[in-house]
């Protein structure tokens, strides 16, 4: 038995060290796929074999001390790039969401919900060099699967399904998504986050659906303290006229979108470095292409670029031009045009954007060690600093492979939201169903889609450090159901439904005959603003005695004011009792979603 483990561990050496060469040297996927699968076989058998040893080594000794030896200790931790929500965050987390989704029905979206897993031909070949980052699962019953990456490829391969007949549709999303990155917990950048997605779908007149997306992601982070925002626009069908106009080879032109989009955290030099040095293009070339990237604006940036006769004669940069004239046009009618920043430097590399592109910034989106962006009104963008420390180091994970360490302190949020249209996507799944090859957004069964994905882990990132400053409440509870003297269980039971059948969050302490006090410490607790005290004679005359509660913010803690009225309360009449909570300033308050 000890030749046969040794004989599997070998080989498992060997496959591993087969498998990390393969990986680093970009070798074809589907031949890694295939070492990667016979590993995960030998480690199977190598983990059965060692089970059987140890098996068949407490049986022959007899041994009760080796049969019934103690398991190893586990780690408790959550996995890397995941983390657990305490119901205080989760209550922070759930108020964002009801915004979000009360907007998405504002705007008259409809709810859909796809798996969290897709097959793996589903997700491959739709983002680009980010391919790495999707999470692949273990063969489950001859499928291929893999952890979906976003909301967007399921989006499409659903309306792929419906044959083309679910069109001019707007449908939301809202859920867990997962990719393999190196997570900055503390930046909302993780390897399971929750993300919000509202889609258009179908035929339109031009730019419509466009800025009703734009005006959508302004309505929600206004209404959500992040602080003052940006939307970032550009137009891949400028973007490729550009490069076009420039000479970049059609070849290079993804290669060259993914290191333009980094001009917004590197200055221009390590740009062209990149462009040059790791892309090959002509220095010439990316001379070029700085002298278009580097600028930002407004409609003054527009007529600029409709005033360059070449970058005009192209086709494509033609085409984009005059659907950014349209869409500010719409955007001003939204009254969101002074929240627009035209940033020739966003090439947001997912393959699958054919039209506008966008996303949302804020002051925390940046590095610490970077230069704010500069005004929307300006026409250049300067070079941003040098970073002070390196970002990344070498450490090796759990198996002994070498992977990147983020430093925390010199990464931001990044943008909260992003999105763009992606006319060719539902028509490529269409044409791969049956098998044509042809993939484009004329296809059969293509539906043009445009949309916006909101990064709620990136936004809580903001909000939660906010709302604990502020002291805001972490539950919803409103009344807090009390007794004097001996308890009265089933009185305060046949209130607390009374309450509840009005629709009133109400709670009360779970104990048969509980002290005043010990009750009024339980309601503090969550900061319940209601304290409702019943008693012998209250009940026997029908009415209630009621104690307003308060909590502020003094030098960083939370205070307990005193309650309006004097110190027994108010006495209210019971069968008027939801009617006068509904009345007061403090429910008021509440309902105006001043937590």
């Amino acid at each position: 038995m000890a030749s046969s483990l040794n004989s599997l561990e070998g080989e498992i050496e060997t496959q591993n060290a087969l498998f990390n060469e393969l990986r680093l040297s970009g070798s074809d996927p589907a031949g890694l796929e295939e070492v990667k699968k016979k590993l995960g076989e030998l480690k199977k058998s190598l983990g059965q074999a060692k089970a059987k040893a140890a098996a068949d080594g407490a049986t022959a000794s007899g041994s009760k001390e080796v049969a019934g030896k103690k398991k190893e200790r586990i780690l408790l931790k959550t996995a890397k790039g995941t983390r657990d929500y305490g119901p205080a965050e989760m209550f922070c987390r759930e108020y964002v969401e009801r915004i979000v989704k009360d907007c998405f029905s504002t705007y008259g979206g409809s709810c859909l919900d796809t798996p969290v897993f897709e097959r793996k031909e589903i997700l491959a070949g739709k983002y680009g060099e980010d391919a790495k980052l999707i999470f692949d699962l273990m063969d489950q019953g001859g499928e291929q699967l893999s952890l979906r990456y976003d909301h967007t490829v399921p989006l499409a391969r659903y309306l792929a399904m419906m044959g083309g007949t679910n069109t001019q549709s707007k449908l939301w999303q809202v859920g867990k998504v997962y990719r393999r990155d190196n997570p900055v917990m503390s930046k909302g950048r993780m390897r399971e986050f929750s993300q919000a997605d509202f889609d258009i779908s179908g035929t339109w007149d031009p730019m419509i659906p466009d800025a009703e997306i734009i005006s959508l992601i302004c309505s929600i982070l206004s209404k959500i303290d992040v602080g003052e925002f940006t939307i970032k626009i550009n137009h891949r069908k400028i973007l490729d006229g550009i490069f076009e106009v420039c000479g970049v080879p059609a070849d290079k032109i993804r290669t060259i979108s993914s290191a333009v989009d980094k001009l917004d955290k590197l200055p221009w030099a390590d740009v062209k470095t990149e462009m040059t040095e790791e892309k090959g293009l002509e220095p010439a070339v990316a001379d070029k292409i700085g002298e278009y990237v580097k600028h930002k604006g407004g409609p003054e940036l527009l007529a600029k670029l409709l005033a360059d006769a070449a970058l005009s004669a192209n086709p494509s940069a033609k085409q984009g031009l005059d659907d950014m004239g349209l869409l500010f046009t719409y955007l001003s009618a939204y009254n969101v045009i002074d929240k627009i920043s035209f940033d020739m430097s966003l090439a947001r590399g997912l393959d699958y954007y054919t039209g506008i592109i966008y996303e949302a910034i804020v002051d925390a989106s940046a590095p610490p060690s970077f230069q704010a962006n500069p005004s929307v009104g300006s026409s250049t963008t300067p070079s941003p600093a040098l970073p002070k420390k390196k970002v990344t180091k070498k450490v090796k994970n759990e198996d002994g492979e070498e992977e990147e360490e983020v430093d925390e302190s010199q990464v931001g949020v990044g943008s909260i939201a992003a999105g763009g249209r992606y006319d060719g996507l539902v028509g490529m799944f269409s044409a791969a169903a049956a098998g044509d090859s042809k993939k484009s957004a004329t296809s059969k069964g293509s539906i043009p889609c445009i949309g916006i994905s909101i990064g709620l882990d990136r936004i809580f990132a903001l909000v939660w450090p906010k709302w604990v400053e502020k002291g805001k409440r972490s539950k919803e509870t409103m009344v807090y159901v009390m007794a004097a003297g001996d308890g009265l269980l089933v009185e305060r039971m046949k209130l607390v439904k009374e309450l509840r059948d009005a629709n009133i969050k109400v709670d009360f302490l779970a104990k048969k005959k509980p002290k005043l006090p010990v009750q009024f410490a339980a309601g503090e607790r969550d900061e319940v603003p209601f304290a409702i005290i019943l008693g012998e004679n209250e009940i026997k005359e029908g009415y209630v005695m009621v104690k307003q509660q308060k909590w502020e913010m003094v030098d960083g803690k939370k205070v307990k004011v005193l309650a309006e009225g004097d110190e027994k309360g108010e006495k209210v009449d019971r069968e008027q009792l939801v009617e006068w909570l509904r009345a007061t300033q403090i429910w008021k308050d509440w309902e105006d979603g001043k937590l």
